[in-house]
């Protein structure tokens, strides 16, 4: 068995650590030095420097790099295989010649592809990029053309169409690029927390206009493209054959050699895979219109976020840029000063919540410490949200409730009314055996007419006529004792009795009966109007 494991793509585990050491000059320490020294071997063609030759052109550059130093450089991107080194006659006319001749380098493939990419993502910014949209019109015009010449084999023109399944191809990977970096710059900043005002309004035009710009082109010309593509399959054999006919590469060692795009059966099926999605998973319109949408919805989330009242309201970005600068201009008493107030860092201390804390032990001089867990809800304390989770509860129907508590008063004023007839049917009280109820319902007339009267000079009427019962109270040598069957009530130096309302008992004088029951009805002295017209 050999040395060595398969990776995924079937190459072996050392091949595969060989080519990521092609990347190990932009993060490896003086990866400046490396940068510029790569920028010199891959600015023309076929460039074949010393080291003498890179210390020369960098310090024109303004990197001063010594020519050991240059060599030092050079052989470890060696090394990584970013460069190889360069068969040259070692025969001179001079030593001085021998210095620039000796230890020569170029760059190798896969070195000179790191490095135009490197270049390439160190250069781009980090704002969108427009997406090739026209693209797709033109790659329903070049598979027409090619369709039409697949159906038409004997007048073939190989070149026009290897032109235009090159171009074909070529457009469809840099639509499909363009795409994929647009929807990464909306994702970068959809997740962004600070986006809010003029920011959030000029990128909601851009998602709204723009992805809808795109949509529409997608969902115009994928269609026909998808149809080209379909009609192509049965004469795909006649186009490979005449691409095939066209002189190219062939490796003299025999190592395969990469084919431009569109030259093999799997570039036409992973072309078609795209539109349509026949590898299994979703194409590549599908997962457009499913973007903008998941892009849309994540713009409505941001926008309720900041619209809603209850939640963790707008950004902070820029007073937390404001702070930023006043703690840069600050001096270091000020500045320990200032973030204490900003972020409230004060010694820890509990604040008490008066009549509602938990444990009462807890007081402001308790510390953090030593005092009971505050219960926080998981979405405060998880998310920031103050806002409530989860469905909205139902509104009760009251109904039920109003139907019990009319029940409940209808019985509780028939106990009271029979209490009511049970008192006023007593007449003396003195020694009287009255319920519960009738003996509560007794303490409630009495202390009524004690603070009407509070010497009872003369006898004192309490009516209540909505239970039909009066009670007369009057001063007495000896004392008025009411049994029940929860013990005795003793009235001090009081006489009881008790009747029906209206009704006079003897030794009751009609009209002062008649003002007592009115003046307790309207909760005062005064008389009524009959009444008070007599005395007149």
């Amino acid at each position: 068995m050999g040395e060595g494991y398969f990776g995924g793509d079937g190459r072996l585990d050392g091949e595969l650590d060989e080519r990521r050491d092609l990347f190990r000059y932009v993060t490896a320490d003086n990866a400046a030095e490396y940068l510029a020294v790569m920028d010199q071997f891959t600015q023309t063609l076929l460039t074949d420097l010393s080291a003498a030759e890179v210390s020369e052109a960098l310090a024109n550059r303004g990197i001063p790099l010594s020519p050991e130093e240059a060599e030092a450089r050079c052989a470890s991107l060696v090394r990584w295989k970013n460069l190889m080194p360069s068969a040259r006659d070692p025969r001179v006319p001079t030593v001085a010649a021998l210095r620039y001749t000796r230890a020569r380098f170029q760059v190798t493939r896969l070195g000179g592809t790191v490095h135009r990419q490197v270049t390439k993502v160190l250069q781009m910014r980090d704002g969108a990029r427009e997406v090739a949209r026209e693209l797709l019109g033109s790659m329903a015009a070049l598979l027409s053309k090619i369709l039409h010449q697949a159906h038409h084999p004997r007048t073939i023109d190989a070149e026009a169409l290897a032109a235009d399944v090159t171009t074909a191809f070529t457009n469809q990977s840099y639509f499909a690029d363009s795409i994929r970096d647009f929807y990464a710059y909306l994702s970068s900043v959809l997740v962004r927390y600070d986006l809010a005002g003029e920011e959030y309004a000029s990128f909601k035009g851009l998602l709204l206009e723009y992805v809808h710009l795109i949509d529409t082109d997608v969902s115009r010309h994928s269609p026909a493209v998808l149809k080209c593509l379909e009609d192509l399959q049965p004469v795909l054999d006649q186009v490979l054959s005449a691409l095939d006919s066209l002189p190219g590469l062939a490796s003299a060692g025999g190592a395969p050699v990469e084919r431009l795009p569109g030259r093999q059966h799997s570039d036409w099926a992973e072309l078609l895979a795209w539109y349509s999605g026949s590898d299994g998973g979703m194409s590549g319109p599908a997962q457009l219109r499913a973007a903008a949408e998941s892009a849309l919805g994540q713009l409505l989330t941001n926008a309720r976020r900041m619209l809603t009242p209850g939640g963790t309201g707008g950004a902070r970005r820029s007073d937390l840029m404001h702070l930023a600068s006043l703690f840069a201009q600050a001096s270091v008493e000020e500045a320990h000063r200032g973030f204490s107030a900003a972020f409230g860092a004060y010694p820890a201390r509990h604040v008490s919540f008066g009549p509602d804390e938990a444990d009462p032990r807890d007081t402001a001089s308790t510390s953090w410490w030593d005092a009971g867990p505050v219960d926080v809800p998981v979405s405060l304390r998880e998310r920031g949200d103050r806002t409530a989770r989860g469905r909205t509860a139902r509104v009760p129907d009251p109904g039920m409730d109003i139907t019990r508590l009319q029940e409940e008063a209808a019985q509780e004023l028939a106990a009271r009314l029979a209490a009511g007839a049970e008192l006023a049917a007593a007449g003396v009280l003195d020694e009287a055996h009255l319920t519960p109820a009738a003996r509560d319902l007794l303490l409630e007339l009495v202390s009524m007419a004690l603070a009407k009267e509070v010497g009872l000079s003369q006898a004192v009427r309490v009516d209540d006529v909505d239970l039909n019962v009066a009670v007369v109270v009057s001063e007495s040598d000896t004392d008025t004792v009411v049994r029940s069957d929860d013990g005795d009530t003793a009235f001090s130096r009081l006489a009881l009795t008790s009747c029906a309302s209206g009704e006079n008992r003897p030794g009751d004088t009609p009209e002062k009966s008649t003002a007592d029951s009115y003046a307790d009805h309207v909760g005062g002295d005064r008389q009524p109007p009959s009444a008070a017209g007599g005395a007149q």
